[in-house]
């Protein structure tokens, strides 16, 4: 009985270890940042709330950059934080960009993207990456993530997950955007 106890031990200990070795190991702020990947879509139809746009057209704003798809719920959960986030800083600078890179095929369907735009109240640009070829240059792999972009556009942080107002992510996420706006252009 002993020897199962102590197999079973390992067998779970090497478990925790490959699950802690899966986990982004740059999440957070990044010690070396580099050059965002310039928008792939730049045709009207790729994009919603905003004609497409490109990484000069963002020269001297912080950009949070949104990863999501609508049937992914820890995205949609993330909402009202960021909803909320962009509300507050906005004005000083702060500018989300969503990029809608879809799991399922449902989701590829501009009407369908767009009906959830309007339900969970997105108002700034999203661009649609139906070929994930923006999510390929950014070397993504996670739904939610958040890159955190400087105003000379240089990724500066990542974070993967869901994120809701006041936990240590969130947290963590504003306090990086608010030493990025006081970085010069």
């Amino acid at each position: 009985m002993k020897r199962i106890s102590i197999n079973l031990f390992i067998v779970v200990l090497c478990a925790l270890l490959t699950i802690k070795t899966l986990t982004p190991s740059i999440a957070g702020t990044l010690s070396e940042p580099f050059p965002a990947a310039e928008f792939h879509h730049n045709r009207s139809k790729d994009w919603i709330n905003s004609e497409p746009l490109m990484l000069d057209d963002l020269k001297g704003k912080v950009v949070l950059l949104d990863f999501w798809t609508f049937d992914c719920w820890n995205c949609y959960r993330s909402f009202p934080w960021m909803n909320n986030l962009e509300k507050r800083l906005q004005a000083k600078g702060l500018q989300v960009i969503g990029v809608h890179t879809p799991e399922f095929s449902h989701e590829k369907i501009r009407s369908n993207i767009e009906a959830k735009v309007k339900e969970f109240k997105l108002r700034h640009p999203i661009m649609i990456d139906n070929d994930f070829t923006y999510w390929r240059a950014m070397h993504n792999k996670y739904w939610p993530a958040f890159y955190l972009i400087d105003k000379k556009s240089n990724v500066r942080a990542v974070f993967f997950g869901e994120t809701h107002e006041g936990d240590e992510q969130a947290i963590s996420i504003e306090k990086a955007i608010k030493q990025l706006l006081t970085e010069q252009a």
